[in-house]
């Protein structure tokens, strides 16, 4: 069966969505300014063990459009909704990477967990990333504002001035120019509503209500965010 390679939210955007593989599903759902060209050695694994990989660009992003609204949490997920349910997508392991995991949390509170199998949590800014009173452990607002200020201000120097704790000292200048640019192609309007969309997103009863098997991995040194 021919899968389509665009799917259509429900304010008509058009969300493109590599689609490669057959087997079980998996929904890859990429970082903050990330597009679906990130998972490419991932899909060729999973596919080579015979896995279907599904891996959307979100709306503002790679191949699909890019209207001037829809950057809030809702929005966003219902546009992994509409990839999930017009690609026919069923028993899913949803791997989230970072921003992906707020996105994949929210799916589950909003829209259920019919179609999910299990949900793989890499490095995730979920639950809730800013720092309260009842959520001491996390990033003090001033620095989320400070940081979204700076990506205001001049996002390739704030890119070149904290992109290191983000690679291997061995990784390849031309993987992290690849990086960069894949970034940088994203409006800077749209890349800081995500930011903010990420950054206020408080979803800790979502995740209470996760019943899926749920897999996190997270780095003792992740600077985005940081493990207590």
């Amino acid at each position: 069966m021919v899968q389509p390679l665009y799917a259509t939210a429900g304010d008509g955007t058009k969300l493109f969505a590599q689609d490669w593989g057959s087997g079980r599903p998996m929904l890859l759902l990429a970082a903050w300014t990330f597009n679906s060209s990130i998972w490419g050695s991932q899909i060729v694994a999973l596919n080579a063990n015979g896995f279907r990989c599904v891996a959307p660009d979100r709306r503002g992003h790679g191949r699909s459009d890019m209207p001037m609204a829809g950057y809030d949490l809702d929005t966003l997920t219902d546009d992994v909704a509409a990839v999930i349910e017009q690609h026919d997508l069923h028993d899913v392991t949803i791997v989230a990477h970072s921003m992906g995991s707020i996105e994949a949390v929210n799916y589950l509170a909003r829209h259920g967990a019919k179609r999910i199998a299990r949900l793989v949590l890499v490095a995730p800014t979920a639950p809730f990333i800013v720092q309260t009173e009842d959520n001491p452990d996390a990033v003090p607002r001033a620095m989320v504002d400070a940081q979204i200020a700076a990506i205001a201000q001049d996002f390739s120097k704030w890119m070149g001035e904290n992109e290191a704790p983000f690679f291997m000292p061995d990784t390849a200048e031309v993987t992290r120019a690849w990086i960069r640019e894949m970034m940088l192609s994203v409006p800077l309007p749209v890349a800081l509503a995500r930011r903010k969309t990420i950054s206020f997103a408080d979803l800790r009863a979502a995740a209470s209500g996760i019943d899926r098997p749920t897999l996190i991995v997270h780095g003792d040194n992740d600077a985005s965010a940081p493990s207590s």
